[in-house]
């Protein structure tokens, strides 16, 4: 038994050694495992900034150009979101700015504010945001009608003041609920935060699932299939671990490099420490080079394989509960969403990273993940038959 393990383990080396100087050899490889990585690192991180767009320009016309609107318009240019980049004479001006994508968004004060708001009445502000820059348009929009009610708060204090009211009983009228609010997870609102930790490992996914099909499918492309079963004495198994081992590895060290970069380097917040996200992130890459053995199996024809396993990656950013809440999915996609191993990277990521939850919360979707490992026993004995017989079909 001891020499038959030791046999086993030897003709994965000598496998694995194979592997690996076909990766140092062709220049492929060292683009997709690490060029390609490093410079989507280097790119997304100042692609974002400081999270969030800073001085997005707005376009005003001030109707008024009273003292009292001249203050609002100071106190709404004071947000670090914002920024007043012109001024209007009238609103067609500002309207043809902000359809030529000069500026995102226009405020809009009418005529007799000053008087209107010391008399007591309530002159309407208006604001329009182009929501075609969705995260533009919706800061630029927070901001606005923040500082409406802002300025509407602090008219009616100047209102009630000077009807004899104390401040007391006037901010009770102004504000008779008070508010407690506490953000949780992310409270800097820092879209970096929350796009770096999910888009990159996202691309991650991608480019391991590509390269996995890549590697299988030159094998049965340049006819040296069978030389890799030859060296595996015909057991698919140790074929496979000798041949992606190495891809293995590769991988873990650029993964690693990411979350050190994103958690140490730039300090993002990781709750849980920086072990348990390393762990998620490991069992992403295995989960991601199984899932595409499977598809290989299924569609042993490299062309094919490299097409589904692009389409399965993108699709599974969208799917995963980055940009929309599965839980508001379709029935249907709300199930296929687990079939996707970065669904169980972003629950992780959320429940640990951000939340600090304990493995007690979390194992499911460690244990997830790790069920991946599965599906290339659903396929190894077609994979034998095609490293053995199969020719590759142009």
């Amino acid at each position: 038994m001891c020499k038959e393990m030791k046999s086993v383990l030897f003709r994965i080396w000598r496998i694995m050694k194979r592997e690996a100087r076909r990766m140092v050899s062709r220049p492929l490889y060292l683009f997709g495992m690490v060029v390609a990585p490093l410079f989507s690192v280097f790119f997304f991180l100042s692609l974002m900034g400081d999270g969030l767009p800073q001085d997005m320009p707005v376009a005003l016309l001030d109707n008024d150009n009273s003292s009292t609107s001249r203050r609002l318009v100071r106190q709404l240019d004071n947000f670090r979101k914002t920024k007043i980049e012109l001024r209007c004479a009238d609103f067609r001006e500002a309207r043809q700015a902000m359809q030529r994508g000069e500026v995102y968004g226009v405020f809009v004060i009418p005529e007799n504010f000053e008087q209107d708001v010391t008399s007591g009445r309530q002159p309407k502000i208006s604001f329009y945001t182009n929501n075609s820059y969705l995260i533009a348009g919706s800061l630029l929009f927070r901001d606005m009608k923040m500082i409406s009610v802002l300025g509407s708060a602090s008219a009616g204090k100047e209102v009630r003041l000077a009807k004899g009211q104390t401040e007391r009983q006037a901010m009770a009228e102004l504000q008779p609920i008070s508010i407690d609010s506490h953000l949780v997870g992310n409270p800097w609102l820092n879209y970096s935060v929350y796009l770096c930790n999910l888009i990159l490992p996202g691309i991650l996914n991608i480019l391991v699932m590509i390269m996995t099909v890549f590697a299988l499918g030159s094998e049965v492309k340049q006819a040296s299939a069978k030389v890799l079963m030859r060296m595996a004495k015909g057991d698919v198994l140790v074929a496979l671990l000798g041949k992606m081992l190495p891809h293995t590895l590769m991988w873990f060290v650029m993964i690693t490099f990411v979350e050190v970069v994103l958690y140490g380097y730039m300090g993002f917040p990781c709750n849980s420490g920086l072990l348990p996200m390393l762990a998620a992130s490991w069992l992403l890459v295995v989960a991601s080079q199984a899932l595409s053995v499977f598809f290989f199996g299924l569609l042993p024809v490299m062309r094919l394989s490299l097409s589904a396993a692009s389409l399965l990656g993108v699709l599974s950013i969208s799917i995963s509960g980055v940009s929309f809440p599965v839980s508001e999915m379709h029935p249907v996609l709300q199930t296929w969403a687990n079939v996707f191993p970065l669904r169980h990277f972003f629950l992780l990521y959320v429940d640990q990273a951000l939340n600090g939850l304990s493995f007690y919360y979390t194992w499911a979707s460690y244990v997830a993940l790790l069920l991946f490992l599965f599906l290339p026993f659903f396929v190894m004995p077609r994979l034998k038959y095609v490293f053995e017989n199969q020719r590759y079909i142009a």
